[in-house]
């Protein structure tokens, strides 16, 4: 498939809601189809500069992988959206509250990630 379902093409809130869903359950396949192949994100500790790079890291990297992203509110504004939640390690403990805030076209293009 080229990009996101028809569904949810530039659907700001629809396409961050998939993006944590394909992180939880580690579906590569869709979380690659929503983002942008020169998808980036800034987080406090590291930069991914293309959507492979990011990829590479959820897939194979990243510390914790049984992890599930709460989403507790979305906000939308012209060409983004920003959702305030937090993440949970494998036993329920919290891992870490978030704001992360997307910009938006047909796909996610850019991620900036506030702990």
């Amino acid at each position: 498939m080229d990009g996101p379902r028809a569904d949810l093409r530039g659907d700001g809130p629809a396409l961050a809601r998939e993006y944590y869903r394909a992180i939880d359950e580690r579906d590569w396949a869709a979380l690659r189809e929503i983002l942008d192949p020169a998808f980036a994100q800034e987080r406090g500790d590291r930069t991914f500069g293309d959507r492979e790079a990011f990829l590479g890291f959820m897939a194979e990297d990243r510390p914790e992988q049984d992890t599930e992203h709460v989403v507790e509110q979305v906000y939308t504004g012209p060409g983004g959206v920003a959702v305030r939640g937090h993440l949970l390690r494998a036993d329920g403990s919290l891992f870490f509250e978030f704001v992360d805030v997307f910009e938006v076209d047909a796909r996610l293009t850019h991620l900036k990630t506030f702990p």
